[in-house]
């Protein structure tokens, strides 16, 4: 019996979890606003999607913090102190493009790293094989 309570009492508490939010469309005092609004959701990540920006996303966490970035911005907030609050809040991976610090030099210039040494590596072969001698191509061979 108590099972059976406790297995009803989780189904009812998930039930807002699955709701849809009727949240009524954000409202902009004016255009540079709205401008400002949409070129920041689009640089942030859906912390629940994960593969979306907060503008794309339809998750009820996204439309919270679209909510929530509207807010601060009418706060007085800078968009680098938004960003900031944001960071402190889930990490830097709410980010698209990760600030360049010292901890993702390897996320940022690692891909260069990789193309130089591959550069490198062919260098070096072509190099050693320049010394050996190739057939010439008018003297005809013999089958």
């Amino acid at each position: 019996m108590k099972g059976v309570l406790l297995a009803a009492l989780l189904c009812l508490a998930c039930i807002p979890a699955f709701a849809q939010s009727g949240d009524a469309p954000l409202r902009f005092h004016d255009r540079a606003e709205e401008t400002r609004f949409h070129a920041l959701v689009s640089e942030l990540r859906c912390v629940m999607c994960q593969n979306q920006s907060l503008a794309d996303s339809n998750a009820l966490v996204a439309r919270e913090l679209r909510s929530e970035v509207l807010d601060l911005m009418r706060q007085g907030k800078s968009d680098r102190q938004i960003e900031d609050f944001l960071v402190a809040r889930y990490g830097e991976f709410v980010l698209y493009k990760p600030r360049v610090e010292t901890r993702t030099w390897l996320l940022w210039f690692g891909p260069a790293l990789l193309l130089l040494g591959g550069g490198l590596a062919l260098a070096h072969v072509l190099r050693r094989h320049r010394g050996d001698k190739a057939l010439p191509l008018d003297e005809p061979q013999e089958w």
